[in-house]
């Protein structure tokens, strides 16, 4: 990243410690000096979860900007480029902040810190709710950046609903080791008397979690499976609610695990009182876009290096929920094409890499282990491939994405062609995509 805001995040850096010291008494402090900004927003989702939250913000941002709303949104975290957390709605569709302009906010930020401790995230969050009240806009969806109860979103006092996404295991140093603790954290964006939805849960502990959070805080509760749900049924999405049944297109994005997102966003875009029309929701449904998501790549160094008919796919899925899904979005692809399967992947040291590499047994052909260049904590792609290995897939290290790919298609000579599937970190999604001149827009 260069430019203006690049600068700014780079003087950031140099005074503050990178990562995550969860609490909420630093940026209360900064919002404070600002104004607290955070009270003079638009109507607020929020939305915390483990997977699915960024694809149901992106489902929401579309539904409600085909309904002609102007839709500020917060992501995180970006895979590119830091523009990328903050998306200025307007009527007509969004647009990332520009360099000036959020360079701007960032200086403001950092001189009302005076130089007390604090996290640059906790800084960039300020930014966020100084942005969105600074601009006018009919809706903000901001998506938690971890956790939920300490995350540093998490000072918005009424938002229109709460939301969580499907809960696994991710981030045990900070979250804890099981998926109980970790859906107590989501549940801490749960406020008092507002509405919250609940994306499908894998494991009842989780949503029993959340029912009884909910219940305490008096919050109307509406969960996946028992309140909304969605199903695939001739090649169409079929929506059901209280209100009945709607028939919508099948979602842009990749995967049976987006029609539950995008029944979570219609249902959280309803408890909150937004009531999109039956047309506006069927547009979102088919514009949404969620970049690094089961993302075919089609352009670029990594496309032309691949043999005529490859399949490329990315997804910065990272943790042993996020493999299921994936691993049963690429089984559908099978039913279609049987394709023999490479996965290329890297990850950082915070992952479970047994966990998420046992998702795929049966279905790969081989494993190339990379490295993660974008982040000082990846694993060596050695340590990597033995957990591939201990897990019972056929692994081996390798210097980057494109020699695994030469390597494959220089010896694969029959039909079809193979299929790959980048992921494992949304660290390596965003070199491959900064590589290939896609960054998100």
């Amino acid at each position: 990243m260069t430019g203006l805001a690049a600068a700014e995040i780079d003087r950031l850096l140099l005074k503050h410690p990178k990562g995550f010291d969860l609490a909420l008494d630093r940026i209360r402090r900064l919002l404070a000096r600002l104004g607290d900004p955070q009270h003079r927003l638009p109507p607020v989702l929020h939305v915390a979860g483990t997977n699915g939250k960024g694809s149901v913000v992106a489902f929401a941002r579309a539904i409600l900007e085909a309904d002609g709303k102007a839709v500020h949104t917060h992501i995180s975290p970006h895979l590119v480029d830091w523009h990328e957390r903050y998306r200025l709605g307007r009527v007509g569709g969004g647009r990332l902040v520009e360099d000036a302009v959020l360079a701007e906010a960032i200086a403001r930020a950092a001189k009302a810190n005076d130089d007390e401790p604090i996290t640059v995230f906790e800084i960039l969050t300020a930014v966020t709710f100084l942005l969105f009240s600074e601009h006018p806009a009919d809706a903000a969806l901001i998506e938690v950046g971890l956790g939920g109860r300490f995350d540093a979103t998490n000072v918005i006092d009424q938002p229109a609903a709460c939301v969580i996404s499907t809960i696994s295991l991710d981030h045990q140093s900070f979250l804890g080791d099981r998926v109980e603790l970790i859906a107590a954290e989501k549940a801490g964006i749960i406020k008092r008397g507002v509405p919250v939805v609940v994306g499908h849960q894998s494991e009842a502990i989780a949503a029993d979690v959340i029912r009884t959070a909910a219940a305490r805080a008096k919050a109307p509760l509406s969960l996946y499976g028992e309140d909304f749900f969605a199903f695939a049924e001739n090649g169409r999405m079929v929506y059901q609610d209280e209100r009945g049944l709607l028939d919508l297109p099948m979602p842009r994005l990749a995967g049976r695990h987006q029609l539950t997102n995008a029944a979570v966003a219609i249902a959280a875009l309803r408890a909150a009182g937004f009531d999109p029309s039956d047309a506006a929701i069927a547009a979102g449904i088919v514009a949404a876009e969620w970049p690094g998501r089961l993302q075919r790549l089609t352009a670029g160094p990594l496309a032309k290096a691949a043999t005529p008919g490859t399949e490329i796919w990315l997804d910065g899925g990272h943790n042993p929920g996020a493999g299921l899904v994936i691993a049963e979005a690429l089984a559908e692809m099978e039913d279609r094409v049987q394709r023999p399967l490479f996965l290329i992947v890297g990850m950082i040291n915070t992952k479970d890499p047994l966990g998420f590499f046992a998702a795929f047994l049966g279905m790969v052909r081989h494993v190339f282990t990379v490295p993660v260049s974008a982040s000082d904590a990846g694993i060596d792609p050695d340590i990597l491939a033995d957990a591939a290995i201990e897990a019972g897939l056929d692994a081996e290290p390798c210097d980057s994405v494109e020699e695994a790919i030469r390597l494959v298609c220089t010896n694969w000579q029959s039909e079809p062609a193979p299929r790959f599937l980048i992921c494992g970190s949304l660290y390596l999604v965003g070199e491959v995509l900064a590589l290939s001149g896609l960054p998100p827009r």
